[in-house]
């Protein structure tokens, strides 16, 4: 199991970046997939996460409705896209998959696999 994450960078507040993860090893129709980030200085938290089986989808309050967590099974790939991009979502961003399936897994001690991270910067 493997996974790539790509697409960060630097961009204004107010901007817009998309975050891929490229996927090998499985297929993203089975349990979940997720988005975490962690700032300097601070835990690891969740951003948004997916539940491959059922498309159910969560997001973090600080980006809901800014943040767009997507897949294409098809390119082995899972998406965020993120709006509105805010000086603190500064971060590396982390690419997760877990083998939790009775419910969606929101926290990263739930998520076995992970890539490495990408980091984003939002400065003027």
């Amino acid at each position: 199991v493997q996974l790539q994450a790509s697409g960060g960078g630097l961009v204004q507040p107010g901007g817009s970046l998309r975050l891929s993860c490229s996927v090998s090893g499985f297929l993203l129709d089975r349990p979940a997939v997720g988005w975490f980030r962690q700032a300097p200085g601070k835990e690891r938290e969740g951003v948004s996460c997916l539940s491959t089986w059922n498309d159910i989808t969560h997001y973090s309050d600080s980006v809901k409705g800014r943040f767009t967590i997507s897949r294409d099974a098809a390119k082995s790939t899972f998406y965020l896209q993120m709006e509105s991009l805010r000086p603190e979502d500064t971060a590396v961003y982390y690419c997760a998959k877990s083998d939790i399936s009775l419910y969606i897994p929101t926290s990263p001690a739930e998520y076995e696999y992970w890539g490495r991270g990408t980091l984003v910067t939002v400065s003027s």
